[in-house]
């Protein structure tokens, strides 16, 4: 009988340290030979508005955006005395600094998607001409 439980203890134990021997080979191995990599999963486009271009939004401040008090980029509350971004065509509104940082990555409103057309641009520095 203790041979029998000997080999009952024993062999699960054995069996398991060689999978365990066998999976840190394979790892070893693995960072030893495949290379590295280093491009980012997702590539970042530089589609976003520039500096010049934020500046050329509307701003005003929270008192005068009505209902909306949110602003859908951080979603907390928009004070009545912060400054406000509004995205011109959707008249959506967010804090500055939210809007700011986000324009910067993405021409398109957070909330309805909508695209900053250059268009909105080019006018604007038509018209101070």
């Amino acid at each position: 009988m203790m041979p029998s439980l000997f080999l009952a203890l024993f062999l699960p134990c054995a069996g398991m340290s060689v999978v365990l021997l066998v999976y840190m080979c394979l790892l070893l191995y693995a960072s030893r030979h495949l290379p590295e990599i280093t491009t980012p999963v997702k590539p970042t486009t530089g589609n976003g508005l520039s500096s010049a271009e934020l500046d050329k939004l509307p701003r005003t401040t929270g008192k005068e955006l009505g209902l909306a008090t949110e602003c859908s980029v951080c979603l907390e509350d928009i004070d009545a005395d912060q400054p406000v971004r509004v995205v011109p065509g959707c008249n959506h509104g967010f804090h500055l600094q939210c809007a700011d940082t986000w324009f910067s990555k993405n021409p398109v409103c957070p909330v309805c998607r909508n695209k900053l057309e250059p268009d909105f641009f080019h006018s604007a520095k038509t018209n101070l001409c």
